[in-house]
């Protein structure tokens, strides 16, 4: 008897550890310095959609007995810029990628109602946060990318466009299926949650990331398919194109089909594909910084 629960306790110690529940921190503690102008409480719907986000957090996953410092990811989960895929597109990403060394930090960022500035500071910040924490965390400092999905791809994007410093700049960024440009080819929805309905063309080619790259543009991965009707695929070609006009190392994987908001939903018939591009050009960055 005294065997098995020691047997019992043994494995409830290992399994919190493989299995540690993130730890969920505030971006903004003493108040952001903007605000959207949302006052209604956050809504969460199925499949763990949150809308109406006012104040921004992340959840922090880290990889258990990592012997050196990690490569850690920022994760912008992607619903249109008016709610958040979290799950799909956020903590099952995450959990993803602990179990392959990597940290991980959802992020849960305030929705724009037509702030445009508001998600772009709550995804600097995150990057801020994570290299302050790097040495306590076992991060990398210079291996702190950002991902995102859809929505979320455009403000990874333009996190790798629109970086004011180096604790802003993400080292890689990692977009599926991603809204990119804001002109003709935008997510209407996106667009105008953005940047309202009628934006000046001056606003409107400033959160057209095509438009923003430059040679200090991070590295870039991106992964789409190619029968997606909600983003049109154009939106990471175009990206693409600028990338490689640039000089900057780039990748981009078009699947045949899929659709669009795939994640890392098992029934998508890429799924253990793309996770194995992804892993190895992950690991491939790592090995070259």
């Amino acid at each position: 008897m005294i065997f098995r629960f020691f047997l019992l306790f043994c494995l409830t110690v290992v399994a919190s550890v493989a299995f540690s529940q993130p730890v969920e921190m505030l971006l903004w503690p003493d108040g952001a310095p903007n605000d959207n102008g949302i006052r209604m409480p956050e809504q969460e719907a199925a499949a763990g959609r949150v809308s109406g986000v006012s104040q921004s957090s992340m959840y922090v996953y880290l990889p258990a007995g990592a012997a050196t410092p990690t490569t850690a990811v920022v994760i912008c989960p992607g619903g249109g810029y008016v709610r958040l895929a979290m799950v799909h597109e956020g903590h099952e990403f995450a959990r993803w990628l602990n179990e392959n060394g990597m940290a991980a930090i959802v992020l849960k960022y305030r929705m724009p109602n037509g702030h445009h500035e508001v998600p772009l500071s709550d995804a600097q910040q995150a990057l801020r946060l994570v290299r302050r924490h790097s040495r306590e965390w076992n991060i990398a400092p210079d291996r702190v990318g950002i991902a995102g999905f859809s929505a979320g791809g455009h403000l990874a994007s333009t996190a790798a466009t629109h970086f004011s410093d180096s604790l802003t700049r993400p080292d890689f960024a990692v977009l599926f299926y991603p809204v990119v440009s804001m002109g003709a080819t935008a997510h209407a929805g996106s667009r105008l949650q953005l940047i309202g309905e009628s934006p000046s063309p001056e606003r409107q080619r400033e959160y057209s990331n095509e438009w923003r790259v430059t040679a200090a543009t991070p590295p870039t991965l991106l992964l789409l398919s190619d029968d997606d009707q909600t983003v049109d695929p154009l939106n990471s070609s175009a990206f693409y194109d600028a990338l490689k006009q640039y000089r900057v190392p780039a990748a981009m994987y078009v699947f045949p089909t899929g659709g669009h908001g795939w994640g890392m939903r098992s029934d998508f018939v890429y799924h253990d594909v793309w996770k194995e591009l992804v892993k190895r050009w992950l690991d491939e960055l790592a090995v070259k910084n």
